[in-house]
């Protein structure tokens, strides 16, 4: 009995040994970062891998590291602004053309990056942090197919453990099923602020995806309606509008686009009905936007 309580003992001290050796890799590759010393970094993470090959936070580090390593600064003067910009005028004020700066990144030292946190997310497949990650930089690099690929991955491994995720240093998450479908609203709006009609697919995929497990998820049926109003088939987006309707007939946002659907089908009778129902249903404010629409149509 004593022996069997020391082999125990002597294995808890060894685990012991490795999570401080652990966190003292961490706090050391922060340090490094805060520093800007990536020599110092690269040679520290070699040495992490050697005494902790299967350590979570290894892999994280090894993406980060990877992820700035292929990170490159571009200026570019153009004649449009783009998010980050600094105007150029001529000598009366007037807007002559704008420096953009944008992030680009290596693809070749991008993909080693990939390749690390594939590796970590395959020994720890429930650490959502490294996934959501992996989308997000996808979505930087704007690779849309793996993007999308990985999210429904994502969602599915999620209902096949019953969304017990682990976030950063192995902690439990609370709510995690409740907060990876609301993130799914932010990689949605990733592929349409890409504002490429070639993408429509994915944002589709996604949505019915979520639907798939959550079939009364208004926003998501409210995003696959979306886009098949761009693509101008108005029959098809109100389907999964008035669907969502039936789920939550008090949702204004619903009840809008129902109402701008039935404009661009030309049906005002249908257009203003809902109208109605947002002047019943909203606040002030959607009250008075409702009847503003109701007399521009009479």
């Amino acid at each position: 009995m004593y022996l069997i309580n020391r082999i125990i003992l002597i294995i808890f001290f060894a685990v012991a040994v490795n999570y401080i050796n652990a966190q003292d890799f961490s706090k050391k590759f922060r340090e490094f970062g805060e520093k800007k010393d990536t020599v110092a970094q690269s040679k520290l993470l070699k040495e992490w891998e050697t005494a902790s090959p299967k350590d979570p936070e290894l892999y994280v580090a090894l993406f980060n590291f990877y992820v700035q390593k292929s990170m490159q600064d571009l200026i570019t003067l153009e004649q449009k602004p783009q998010k980050e910009a600094l105007q150029l005028s001529d000598s009366t004020g007037k807007a002559v053309g704008y420096m953009n700066f944008s992030t680009q990144y290596q693809s070749d030292i991008l993909q080693k990056a990939f390749e690390y946190i594939d590796k970590g997310i395959g020994l720890h497949p429930s650490r959502l942090d490294m996934r959501f990650g992996k989308i997000y930089m996808l979505g930087q690099a704007e690779n849309f197919e793996m993007f999308t690929k990985n999210i429904i991955e994502t969602i599915e491994y999620g209902n096949s453990i019953k969304h017990a995720w682990l976030w950063k240093e192995g902690e439990p998450m609370e709510n995690a099923k409740g907060f990876l479908i609301e993130s799914m609203q932010d990689y949605i709006n990733t592929i349409y602020n890409a504002e490429d009609n070639a993408l429509l697919p994915y944002m589709r995929q996604i949505s019915e995806t979520v639907l798939k497990y959550e079939p009364n998820h208004v926003i998501s049926l409210a995003n696959i309606a979306l886009t098949y109003a761009i693509e101008e088939n108005y029959d098809k987006a109100l389907l999964y509008l008035l669907k969502a309707e039936k789920i939550d007939p008090k949702d204004v946002i619903v009840l809008n686009n129902i109402a701008e659907i039935y404009i661009r089908k030309k049906d005002k009778t249908n257009a203003k009905l809902y109208y109605e129902k947002i002047i019943k249903a909203g606040s002030k404010e959607d009250a008075d936007n409702a009847r503003a629409r109701i007399k521009e149509l009479n």
